[in-house]
């Protein structure tokens, strides 16, 4: 086993893709991602985030915020994911009403 420690998670292969971002919080952030460290702390650029629903703070919603350039702190990263090849998909789950 080598000295160099291995991370679970791979980021190198995702800089300069688009890249949706989960804060703690509930906040949501698309954007290029450009750069970040052992820490898990991201840098955005073309950031965009996507605008809570005032009535459920759990729900985003369409509307948008442009951000430009940011930096996530690594602590508050939930989750990282590409935004290329991935879909919204209704859940399965959820009974239909009169069910």
């Amino acid at each position: 086993m080598s000295g160099r420690k291995e991370t679970v998670l791979d980021l190198a292969k995702f800089v300069d893709k688009g890249v949706q971002v989960k804060l703690t919080g509930g906040r949501l952030v698309t954007g290029t991602l450009k750069g970040y460290d052992q820490l898990l702390n991201l840098v955005l650029d073309e950031a965009v985030e996507f605008l809570r629903d005032p009535e459920d703070p759990l729900k985003t919603t369409d509307q948008t915020r442009r951000l430009g350039l940011i930096v996530c702190r690594g602590t508050a990263v939930m989750l990282v994911s590409p935004t290329d090849g991935t879909d919204e998909i209704s859940n399965p789950f959820v009974q239909p009403d009169g069910a």
